[in-house]
């Protein structure tokens, strides 16, 4: 027979239970003195790998070796004998270039390395201000500046820009350059300060005045810091067809703009 009472199932202990039954867990309280010994110990540290850090920089002397390849070398030599080659053929032939009546003001930018060259083309590049690749100043045509533009035409690219071109130039990345140092010009306060002995006290005169090629176009063009052209992101990846979109160096007239409009 079997029983009329079913048997009694296990009890099932819930989450409430488990809870109740583990004992809570209490961060551990650190003394505050403890805190600021540690906190002490960090800064002491800190400052110690600072100061380890300058005194390694100390005791270099001098530049890091550079190592060359022999390629390198041989570049450089036959970049050399090339310009010698190239500014002794000027001297022998020394024709004069007209300066164009209907121009009166060019555009420079250097758009080739200058590693290995002559002494002679690398101070004219530095006369122009022309220290890095993709920077660009005005020049006022004059048969002394047309001299210097044939010296170093195999590394920069010339012609004659437009009022547009001097414009857009001017207004996205003129810079003054004042006690050494780059200002943005933002302010006509700037320009009043520094050219207004030569009428110049806006930004619309000093266009004007680098444009025509004026009477004070030496102190307006030593105002400005040399322009800093921007390069494309795909010439650092693809180098060949960056400098193939470029062109080749030399006079280009009035294409000039075109590269200013890709380069700006």
């Amino acid at each position: 027979m079997r029983s009329s009472g079913s048997p009694s199932r296990p009890s099932v202990p819930t989450a409430g239970d488990m809870a109740e039954e583990e004992p809570r867990r209490r961060i551990p309280l650190v003394p505050e003195n403890l805190l600021k010994k540690r906190k002490a110990y960090q800064a002491i540290k800190a400052t110690q790998a600072k100061q380890a850090l300058l005194n390694k920089r100390k005791h270099q002397k001098g530049k890091q070796i550079q190592f060359k390849r022999l390629e390198a070398f041989v570049r450089d030599s036959w970049r050399k004998h090339r310009d010698d080659i190239r500014l002794r053929r000027m001297e022998q032939r020394p024709g004069q270039t007209p300066v164009p009546q209907e121009h009166k003001l060019a555009f420079v930018v250097r758009i080739v390395d200058i590693k290995g060259v002559s002494r002679r083309v690398r101070r004219v590049i530095e006369l122009l201000r022309l220290r890095k690749n993709f920077t660009g100043t005005f020049v006022k045509l004059t048969p002394l500046s047309l001299k210097m533009l044939r010296i170093v035409e195999p590394y920069v690219a010339w012609g004659h820009p437009n009022l547009k071109s001097v414009r857009e130039l001017i207004l996205k990345r003129g810079q003054a350059k004042i006690k050494k140092k780059r200002m943005p010009l933002t302010d006509n306060m700037l320009i009043e300060e520094h050219l207004g002995n030569y009428g110049i006290i806006c930004l619309e005169d000093l266009i004007h005045e680098i444009y025509s090629a004026g009477k004070y176009f030496k102190q307006v063009t030593n105002f400005l810091w040399p322009f800093h052209l921007s390069v494309a992101r795909h010439a650092s990846r693809n180098k060949v067809g960056f400098l193939k979109e470029m062109g080749k160096p030399g006079c280009r007239g009035e294409a000039i703009n075109q590269l200013i409009r890709q380069l700006n």
